[in-house]
């Protein structure tokens, strides 16, 4: 399994800067700028986003409110060709989508929100563990760091409306180890789509929660 990469954002734009300069020191030609990469995803099933009356936790039925990610992130099926087999989950930190691969060259598409800067990273992973309303537990360098800002945020909070873990949590591991990130929801849908995070994947409550149950421990995930 193929170890994570930590990728700082500072120092990745200052090598491809010096890079460039290298280039053009030897190049004797014009370098003509690349072209775009070909489009291929196609919205072709638009899915609801109605609350499901069924749900079996009573927590499931008080997401209230606007749980909606902004239009460009709303989920859906769409055409995808891909190399990788179908039960696959591919993050895109770039567009700020995550896949889901199907068969017969599609996948379930949904908005995200990843890490900051200097929060970023990429590798291949696996789930190692599924939670419902989880539990969260901050980092002691995040409490470290919230309260030098003056923040003050507790060593555990229960799952519940407010949590920033949201309704449901894939944790992400390599190999036996719990990489301590998460694919999980939030009460903040208008932050999909941005680099919010700490490193951790954020989705619509209703997103992550269908994400959820399509799923299971083993699960490889791709990030680039």
């Amino acid at each position: 399994m193929m170890k994570m990469s930590f990728v700082p954002a500072r120092p990745l734009m200052l090598a491809l800067a010096a890079g460039l300069v290298l280039s053009a020191c030897v190049s004797s030609k014009p370098v003509e700028p690349p072209k775009p990469p070909p489009a291929i995803e196609k919205p072709v099933k638009p899915l609801s986003y109605l609350p499901d009356d069924t749900a079996d936790d009573a927590r499931d039925l008080n997401l209230t409110g606007d749980q909606l990610p902004p239009e460009p992130f709303r989920r859906a099926e769409i055409d995808f060709p891909t190399d990788e087999p179908p039960g696959t989950v591919i993050i895109d930190t770039g567009d700020k989508h995550l896949y889901l691969v199907e068969d017969d060259g599609k996948a379930m598409r949904y908005g995200v929100g990843v890490g900051r800067q200097g929060f970023s990273w990429k590798g291949t992973v696996e789930i190692g563990s599924r939670q419902k309303w989880p539990r969260w537990f901050p980092p002691k360098e995040m409490i470290a760091r919230e309260a030098a800002r003056g923040h003050n945020i507790p060593d555990m909070m229960e799952g519940q409306i407010g949590n920033p873990l949201g309704a449901r949590a894939l944790y992400l591991y390599d190999g036996p180890k719990d990489t301590l990130f998460r694919i999980h929801g939030t009460f903040e849908p208008k932050s999909i789509g941005t680099n919010a995070s700490s490193g951790c994947i954020r989705m619509a409550n209703a997103d992550v929660m269908d994400l959820y149950e399509r799923v299971k421990v083993g699960t490889r995930v791709v990030v680039r």
